[in-house]
């Protein structure tokens, strides 16, 4: 089973920040075959979401506040599973933690995120609904898809 927490950027340990950066790099570079760069500039300001099986991190979203990626919403990024985990359902306990935690820690009813488009109908099963066309993020086609809750 998977656990979850929630850790600013400053309460990351070095061990907590290696593990995330990796799981990132695996999928999104590694897997996807997309040469970009995670580091941002927005993860010292953002809230993290860890997700543990055995110990193992296996699952993490970026919670990043208004005004960083998004003008007046909050927006959940960097969403990863592990492949190893993929198809347990973890993806969706994670997103479901995560938009509990942006209401906790924002106090937002509107999350706004950027999917990559091979995920629609998975962020539409949760409740966001798409918007605009369809775009190209480090040649992966992306949509702006927003949650009211």
């Amino acid at each position: 089973m998977i656990s979850f927490i929630t850790k600013s950027f400053k309460e990351l340990s070095n061990t907590e920040l290696y593990q995330l950066l990796q799981l990132r790099s695996e999928v999104f570079v590694v897997e996807q075959n997309c040469v970009y760069l995670d580091m941002d500039n927005k993860d010292e300001k953002c809230y993290h979401v860890l997700g543990y099986e055995n110990g193992k991190l296996v699952a993490c979203t970026r919670l990043v506040p208004p005004g960083i990626s998004y003008e007046s919403e909050p927006s959940i990024g960097r969403v990863v599973t592990h492949p190893s985990v993929r198809q347990s359902g973890y993806g969706k306990l994670l997103m479901e933690y995560s938009i509990a935690q942006i209401k906790k820690l924002f106090g937002s009813n509107v999350i706004v995120i950027g999917a990559q488009s091979y995920l629609d109908r998975f962020y539409q099963n949760l409740g966001f609904v798409p918007e605009g066309e369809e775009y190209l993020e480090d040649n992966i086609p992306h949509r702006t898809m927003r949650l009211r809750k």
